[in-house]
């Protein structure tokens, strides 16, 4: 059996010499992986509650823009689909992400996780993009319709998921104009625009009876077919005497 030599042990003073004669490639490839950006490979192996909370405090546009505009996996793998979801709640959530990359998820996410952060959003336009996503819940654009804007409570109320309870609260709303009061009021009466006889009555009632409604809407309503809603209007009509 043959035994191995030694191999001699360069003293430290030597070491020290040599340890500043890596070539900048060497002293590259000595990094640590941690300097390097995360692969999505990496990332996607990370327990689920430690990308949540990275992505919720993240203060790089750059690494929550790319989470935003990221393909959700195939519904199909459930597990995959249900942790991308998740992970957008905290990039929604997050005002490091660039208002653009909000509105994209305003405009095109369907989850009610993701949605209710951004109904909040400081930024008026992203509330809009909500108010206007057809895949709200309606219990969801309903908050939308009580907003401060007076344009985001408009789309709220012209969303087609918008709850006949909004609609009514929206036609009594002193804060809105004209023009959506109009719209209401068509509710039940224009062919393109049906609903419940007794809700969409008391919508247009309410719609007459708003001191912002103007003298068109008022004059059309005038000739209702509800009993209830020409009486609002000769209230009103009377009130302005």
């Amino acid at each position: 059996m043959t035994e191995e030599t030694p191999q001699p042990v360069q003293p430290e003073s030597v070491q020290s010499e040599n340890a500043g004669t890596e070539t900048p490639q060497e002293t590259a490839q000595q990094q640590p992986a941690t300097s390097q950006p995360e692969s999505a490979d990496h990332t996607d192996h990370e327990p689920l509650t430690v990308t949540y909370e990275r992505l919720r405090h993240s203060e790089d546009p750059a690494e929550l823009g790319e989470f935003a505009r990221r393909p959700l996996p195939d519904r199909s793998d459930a597990a995959a689909f249900s942790r991308a979801t998740a992970l957008l709640e905290a990039v929604a959530g997050n005002l490091h992400t660039d208002v653009a990359d909000r509105v994209f998820l305003a405009e095109t996410m369907p989850f009610p996780n993701v949605l209710v952060k951004l109904s909040v959003d400081p930024d008026p336009s992203v509330r809009e993009a909500v108010a206007k996503n057809t895949a709200d819940k309606n219990w969801l654009v309903g908050r939308l319709t009580k907003d401060d804007v007076d344009e985001i409570r408009e789309v709220a109320l012209r969303n087609p998921n918008t709850s006949w309870k909004m609609r009514m609260e929206g036609a009594e709303d002193t804060r809105n104009g004209a023009e959506i009061l109009d719209y209401l009021s068509r509710f039940g009466a224009d062919d393109d625009m049906p609903g419940p006889a007794v809700l969409t009555s008391m919508i247009r009632r309410a719609v007459a009876l708003n001191p912002n409604t103007n003298a068109d809407t008022l004059a059309r309503l005038a000739n209702d077919p509800s009993e209830e809603v020409r009486h609002a209007v000769e209230r009103r009509n009377g009130d302005a005497r």
